[in-house]
């Protein structure tokens, strides 16, 4: 029982870094420091890391989601 609680919190730190990391690399394309002000690039590195977390957060939820939602799809059957 604890061992599960485990695995899923070891899955989902994982997960949620993974997609953390992912999305910073994608917006790396973007070209947005040319709409920056001159003397706010630390402001726009901390929306830039900020946006990084959410859109990384809400497609690890969503892919955690969808991974427990496959595991109970036998209990249909039963």
């Amino acid at each position: 029982m604890y061992n599960d609680f485990g695995q899923q919190a070891v899955l989902g730190v994982l997960s949620h870094a993974f997609f953390i990391g992912i999305t910073f690399y994608a917006l790396r394309s973007v070209m947005i420091e040319k709409v920056v002000k001159k003397h706010h690039v630390f402001q726009f590195q901390l929306l830039y890391i900020l946006v990084s977390i959410a859109i990384g957060s809400s497609v690890s939820n969503f892919f955690l989601s969808m991974s427990g939602w496959s595991r109970q799809i036998p209990f249909i059957f039963t």
